[in-house]
């Protein structure tokens, strides 16, 4: 008997990668596009069966490989059809014969539970924010294998909230692929390019940005911005941007249309105002290489000063502006810093890693069999 036979009949197989149901959400869609992507392009680089339960009239087609099955849910997507609905994604779901379900966003927590109990399986579940909304997640205490976060901060405050599921908390990093050079002053020869992106879930007032970009101007500096318009009343906006005299520098961009191209391709990003959600675009843009200035507070892992971003404090306009004024007076130091914020997410927020690390939580999660028959 050869070496290699002997090795082969010693070592013992593999197991099977168990059949994993993902939900996800129109936010999930819309949000945390890329996330969805690395995640399903990672789970079938590791031969992990998967099936998609997504909201109908979803483009996905961009986001989803075409190996994986998707099925559309709501079934019929009108009032007093619940019931329906659940039984015909039940049968569906049910023929795939998963394993485990992984519900990618709170907003689906009841769906993933139903089905759970349903299918008798566990299932594992993504908190994204620090909403208070948690108090009305109903998180099943058997079925509900682990609480998946993808920052400290969000962690922290979902066991202040929920403390008898502290156990269960895992924290796993969204993964990202960073480019191998910086997006920031790369390109003199070209108007530098500011993408400023309020948080969806913070409406607060822009004045105190448009009031620095228009000191900037009047100092002599030059670019181009796009304003992420994150659902405010365009009127409003451009009346601000009109009255500072910012109209032939600002273009806003409605988030449905290029946000994360725009994001992707700037030289400076701005986070004006603190985000009760996990910034993706922010990742976005600092994985890009564009340097970021930013205001702390909220889900703010990503935010360290001096290391990843420069701050300032967003309700005072003369902290804005000597921000932006030192990232244009200085921007070998402002590049310097995009390269260190690069780093940063090739050593803490690697898509392998991301990948490896859900499924060890489902491997985890299948052969506890603590949920059986409960």
């Amino acid at each position: 008997m050869s070496d290699e036979q002997l090795t082969s009949e010693l070592e013992p197989e593999a197991p099977k990668p168990p059949r994993v149901a993902l939900i996800a959400s129109r936010r999930t869609l819309a949000e945390y596009p890329s996330y969805l992507k690395h995640l399903l392009v990672g789970l079938a680089d590791e031969a992990v069966p998967v099936i998609l339960i997504c909201p109908p009239g979803s483009d996905t087609d961009s986001i989803i490989p075409p190996a994986v099955e998707v099925v559309r849910h709501p079934a019929i997507d009108i009032p007093l059809m619940q019931h329906y609905n659940l039984r015909v994604l039940l049968n569906r779901v049910s023929k795939f014969e998963p394993e485990i379900i992984h519900c990618l966003c709170e907003t689906s927590a009841a769906t993933a539970r139903w089905l759970a109990r349903n299918l008798d399986i566990p299932y594992l579940l993504n908190i994204n924010s620090i909403s208070s909304h948690w108090s009305v997640i109903s998180f099943s205490p058997v079925r509900c294998a682990n609480i998946v976060v993808p920052a400290k901060t969000i962690a922290d405050h979902f066991v202040a909230t929920h403390p008898r599921f502290a156990d269960r908390v895992r924290q796993i990093n969204v993964g990202t692929f960073v480019e191998d050079s910086t997006a920031c002053f790369m390109h003199p020869e070209h108007l530098p390019g500011i993408v400023v992106a309020p948080p969806l879930d913070n409406h607060a007032n822009l004045d105190n940005i448009f009031q620095a970009l228009h000191r900037l101007i009047v100092d002599g500096c030059q670019f181009i911005v796009a304003l992420i318009a994150s659902g405010r009343p365009e009127g409003s906006l451009w009346k601000q941007i009109r009255s500072l005299d910012l109209l032939h520098a600002v273009t806003i961009v409605p988030p449905s249309l290029g946000l994360y191209s725009a994001g992707s391709a700037a030289d400076v990003f701005i986070a004006p105002r603190p985000s009760g959600r996990f910034n993706m675009l922010l990742l976005t843009a600092m994985s890009a290489g564009s340097v970021v200035a930013a205001s702390q507070g909220g889900v703010d892992d990503l935010i360290i000063e001096d290391k990843t971003a420069f701050i300032f404090n967003p309700d005072d306009q003369l902290s804005v502006y000597n921000c932006l004024k030192r990232i244009f007076d200085r921007p070998d130091e402002a590049r310097r810093l995009a390269e260190s914020a690069q780093q940063y997410l090739r050593q803490n927020h690697n898509v392998s890693g991301m990948v490896s690390a859900v499924i060890s939580l489902y491997r985890q999660a299948v052969c506890s069999k603590t949920w059986a028959n409960a």
